[in-house]
């Protein structure tokens, strides 16, 4: 379990079982300074990749926590198809107000 907070907003979320999300948590805590992309995710490009093992996921939820390549955070906060290929990190337990926590632009999200 991790937290993620956004705003004054805090979500708990549960991590995935792989080296990823292990290596995610190993890093934490962590504020990083995200960026809006096509209306639906926050993204920040790391310093460091993480280890990777991208799957074709067909459905993104609101709430999941995915790296993109090896070095890419992305947050989703809308549901969506897509054939884009991911790393779970982990999801947010209940996403409920994460759209409207993380805002139209940039925002800062701390990771603890």
């Amino acid at each position: 379990m991790i937290s993620i907070e956004v705003n004054g907003q805090t979500f708990s979320a549960t991590l995935a079982d792989n080296d990823t999300a292990r290596a995610f948590a190993a890093r934490l805590p962590m504020t990083l300074d995200m960026r809006e992309l096509n209306g639906n995710e926050k993204y920040f490009y790391l310093d460091e990749p993480l280890p990777a093992a991208a799957q074709r996921v067909g459905q993104i939820r609101a709430g999941d926590l995915m790296l993109f390549g090896s070095d890419c955070v992305v947050l989703f906060y809308e549901n969506f198809a897509t054939s884009y290929t991911y790393t779970p990190i982990g999801r947010i337990d209940d996403p409920a107000g994460l759209a409207d926590a993380l805002g139209s632009g940039s925002a800062e999200v701390f990771f603890s």
